[in-house]
């Protein structure tokens, strides 16, 4: 089946974590396409130019176009759950590799599902494989990756915006694109859910030697700062980055902090770094009621009080830092991977970016900018951002 298929696309998740190498050889034969489930996002780094990316809702336009064009779906550890994203049934044939039984042909019509661990499933299936000479479906996923990285750098270009006359805003894609800059090597990422799992799973670029998780099932808030802690522990030698947005700072983030700093010093290595995007939203929500029911932001639902996270990570002897500019980040990030104990980064981030979809329908699209400019207060800068990033993944290279 693979050897026949002429546009292969392979899904990988949390189950082939440990095939990287296998994935990348399997795919470089077959002239294939790789995206990745958020659970698989630290598979196969980032910088491999046919790798599209996370799939799904908080996907790219890569890993949907692959999917799309494909005629071969080759699953691999992943129980990825939103089957609208994968090829359309009856389009491609699908081979699908899981070490629990219970989880194949469950979210497509398998032709093939092979009971097995990936990598030791891989290896065997590697002999087999015939070499394709045709290598014009790869390199057509290559130049869209190309272009997807260049929209990605375009929206994460710095932008401040002063919302409420005496509060910056920093736009979030630029936090997450200079975050990512500055990781060090063997760092190991957490995000909440919420609108940080979309900058985390479009803007973080994994590298070989990167371990990164977060709520697989998504809409479970809170579990970032655990997750960041719990990475001290498994990992006390290497440093643990987490992204997290206000709510969930609000709702337990901050008691965490206290754990962090009761344990800090146990650590072979102390640096914990936890980036907050301080919107005063539960910004998500915000544009899933703007996107799915063409609703305006219902402020008392929405609305967070303003919480000053980087005096309260000094209050309990953490080390503080707070940007409400663009230019300040670089700094900012050097200064907090360089500390000597766990770092909050409190960034005052726009709330008015919205989180567009890889694909988002016409209707989608007509109801989330009606709801914007419903908002009496951002409406217009909602729809002109809005506008500005539905444009921008139509017409990539202008």
């Amino acid at each position: 089946m693979l050897n026949s298929g002429r546009r292969v696309a392979m899904l990988v998740g949390a189950g082939a974590l440990d095939a990287t190498e296998e994935v990348m050889q399997v795919a470089d034969t077959l002239g294939a396409g790789v995206a990745k489930a958020l659970l698989g996002k630290a598979v196969v780094p980032d910088d491999v130019p046919y790798v599209t990316g996370s799939i799904g809702l908080l996907g790219t336009k890569p890993s949907w176009d692959l999917m799309q064009g494909a005629d071969t779906l080759l699953m691999v550890g992943s129980g990825f759950p939103y089957s609208e994203f994968l090829p359309p049934i009856g389009q491609a044939r699908g081979i699908q590799i899981d070490v629990s039984g219970r989880m194949l042909s469950i979210r497509y019509p398998m032709e093939l599902a092979l009971l097995g661990d990936s990598k030791q499933t891989l290896a065997e299936l590697l002999p087999l494989l015939e070499r394709k000479e045709d290598r014009s479906w790869q390199e057509k996923i290559v130049a869209a990756v190309e272009d997807w990285w260049k929209v990605m750098d375009s929206r994460a270009e710095p932008a401040d915006v002063d919302r409420d006359g005496d509060r910056p805003r920093v736009r979030p894609q630029a936090v997450f694109a200079e975050l990512s800059r500055q990781l060090p090597d063997r760092a190991v990422l957490s995000s909440d859910s919420g609108s940080a799992a979309n900058w985390y799973a479009r803007h973080i670029r994994m590298r070989t030697g990167m371990k990164g998780t977060l709520s697989g099932s998504l809409a479970t808030m809170v579990p970032g700062m655990a997750y960041t802690i719990a990475a001290k522990f498994a990992y006390p030698d290497r440093v643990a980055v987490g992204t997290i947005g206000d709510g969930a700072m609000q709702m337990g983030g901050m008691a965490e902090l206290i754990t962090a700093a009761k344990y800090y010093r146990d650590w072979d290595d102390p640096r914990m770094v936890v980036v907050v995007l301080n919107n005063e939203d539960l910004n998500q929500v915000t544009w899933e009621q703007r996107a799915m029911a063409g609703d305006p932001k219902f402020d008392a639902s929405q609305d967070l009080p303003y919480v000053p996270y980087a005096a309260f990570a000094e209050l309990i002897g953490l080390r503080g830092i707070k940007v409400d500019r663009s230019a300040q980040l670089a700094d900012a990030f050097e200064e907090a991977f360089a500390a000597d104990r766990p770092v909050i980064v409190d960034v005052m981030t726009d709330p008015e970016e919205p989180p567009i979809p890889p694909h988002i329908t016409f209707a989608q699209f007509e109801a989330l900018t009606t709801s914007v400019l419903a908002d009496p207060k951002e409406g217009v800068a909602g729809a002109v951002n809005a506008a500005r990033e539905f444009a921008e993944g139509i017409l990539p290279r202008r």
